[in-house]
């Protein structure tokens, strides 16, 4: 019989399960699911964006030695993620996970911050996908359009692929995602095989030691940790792909180690290929993207350059497309579970994608783009860079939070899976790790901010992501005393029979379990 446990240790008998509409079942498998969180971590975006700020203003050519660190926090962080993964399945992830951790409060307020982050996140890389294209198409083809045109344009692509089952986005996100890893990967093996720049291959960048020197080691850091995120989407795409509980834990696994290598590399190649010095030069001139195109014009050609600046295009809107898919999904797990509209849990009849939050989701974020257009506001500067700083705020603190959760949920749950390290210190260690992170952010959030740092936008940030918090706790209270039917079901939502799924596709409707898997 199924059971559910409550915010306390007792235990206590289930909610009467929802009868709740069902995301596709097997559209996705091993490879689909880590192209959609590598998709999200956007290489392409992460190493041109983020680099040269850590380069030029962070860690100086300790910036490798920095994603060295990032990816051993991570790893350490996925273990516990992991570890519930194959006990829980849910559109929700983040939610679903706090909800049996740490209680059904604590899962309202961070299942809030999560859709606040995951929202906005769109949103910001619609800011860099237009000003990347506008850039592109004016310096490659003569024609100058407004970035709002562009801006339009990739809402609209974005949301007629997320109307349909999620295999055609992963078919899509991954020739997009192919292409840029290549592109990057090309250009780091021909530092490699030339023998480096003017100091050969320095060793410099990946010692240790050096993550944490240079002007700022504090905001080198967070700019590392800021290249991933999205990795945890993963764990989002349970209920749509093929033998979640098998399928899951290695996609994260994948997605972050994989990932971190490769950041690794690609900046260690960089930094080799341009020379200490320069590469420090060119991070903190006006032209910052120079520190690719230097070498890729000088170890490739100068044809790479055009290619280069066409696949920041297509590996932005990649980025884009699967936060849109995040947003949906979290958006349609607490709207089947009747909170702020049960329309939102309502999935396509045919393609069984959560089609109405993919709609809400589409006009949330035409909307903000929409207000920063007409302010006047820049894309990259603003756009961009405000709604990731407010996106990365909400969903480290989420993060931080899901590390504790792993330990109270195998605190009460499971004796027979609880181990000292992927139950215990593997997510003690993540969550002290996530909250140094958070630490980083908060003390370096106006020199993340750069020039946007003085609107009034920026002065907001900490105030939003406290009043959503406090209000997903709000009204977490609000329902534990009035209405407790509703109250019991807080992330209760989750998909039992992930592990006995034939290769037929089952109804979409159907009713929900509400037991801990």
């Amino acid at each position: 019989m199924s059971r559910d446990i409550t915010d306390g240790s007792s235990e206590a008998p289930a909610a009467p399960a929802p009868q709740v509409q069902r995301l596709k079942a097997n559209s996705v498998g091993l490879v689909g699911v880590v192209f959609m969180a590598v998709a999200t971590a956007a290489p392409i975006t992460a190493m041109t964006g983020n680099l040269p700020i850590a380069v030029g203003f962070g860690n100086g050519v300790g910036a490798p030695a920095g994603y060295l660190f990032a990816t051993l926090v991570l790893t350490v962080f996925a273990v516990g993620y992991v570890a519930m993964a194959k006990r829980i399945t849910a559109a929700g992830a983040f939610y679903g996970y706090i909800s049996h951790g740490l209680g059904r409060i604590a899962g309202m307020a961070s299942g809030m911050l999560a859709v606040l982050a995951y929202i906005v996140f769109e949103a910001s890389i619609v800011g860099v996908f237009s000003y990347f294209a506008k850039t592109t198409v004016h310096d490659q083809l003569g024609v100058d359009l407004p970035w709002i045109v562009y801006a339009a344009a990739m809402l609209a692509v974005t949301a007629a692929l997320a109307h349909f089952d999620i295999n055609l986005t992963a078919k899509a996100l991954g020739v997009m995602l192919v292409a840029e890893i290549a592109v990057l990967f090309a250009v780091a093996t021909a530092v490699l095989i030339a023998g480096g720049g003017p100091e050969g291959i320095p060793l410099e960048p990946v010692n240790p030691k050096n993550a944490f020197t240079g002007t700022s080691a504090g905001l080198g850091l967070f700019f590392a940790f800021w290249s991933w995120v999205g990795f945890e989407s993963t764990a989002m795409y349970g209920e749509e792909s093929r033998d979640p509980k098998r399928v899951i834990p290695k996609a994260t696994l994948i997605s972050v180690v994989g990932v971190g290598l490769f950041y690794i590399y690609v900046s260690w190649m960089t930094i080799a290929g341009n020379g200490l010095a320069k590469s420090v030069e060119l991070s903190a001139s006006t032209s910052p993207l120079d520190l690719f195109f230097a070498p890729t014009q000088t170890f490739i050609g100068a044809w790479a350059v055009d290619a280069f600046q066409w696949l920041l295009l297509t590996g932005s809107f990649a980025c884009g497309m699967a936060f849109h898919q995040c947003a949906a999904r979290y958006l349609y797990a607490i709207g089947r579970e009747g909170f702020l509209s049960p329309k939102l849990g309502h999935t396509h009849p045919r393609h069984g994608s959560p089609h109405v939050a993919s709609v809400v989701q589409t006009a949330i974020a035409t909307a903000l783009v929409a207000g920063f257009w007409l302010t006047g506001q820049d894309p990259y500067l603003h756009l961009y860079t405000l709604l990731a700083i407010l996106g990365t705020m909400a969903i480290l603190i989420v993060q931080t939070l899901c590390s504790f959760a792993v330990i109270g949920y195998f605190r009460k749950n499971h004796p027979e899976d609880r181990h000292w390290f992927t139950t215990f210190t593997a997510p003690l260690l993540g969550g002290v790790g996530m909250t140094a992170v958070v630490v980083l952010l908060v003390l370096n959030l106006e020199t993340a901010a750069g020039s946007a740092a003085g609107s009034l936008f920026f002065d907001l940030i900490p105030w939003i992501v406290g009043a959503v918090f406090l209000g997903g706790l709000g009204l977490g209270l609000w329902l534990k005393a009035k209405a407790p039917e509703r109250y019991e079901i807080i992330g209760r939502i989750v998909l039992e029979d992930a592990a006995e799924r034939t290769d037929t596709a089952p109804d979409t409707s159907t009713s929900a379990s509400t037991a801990n898997v």
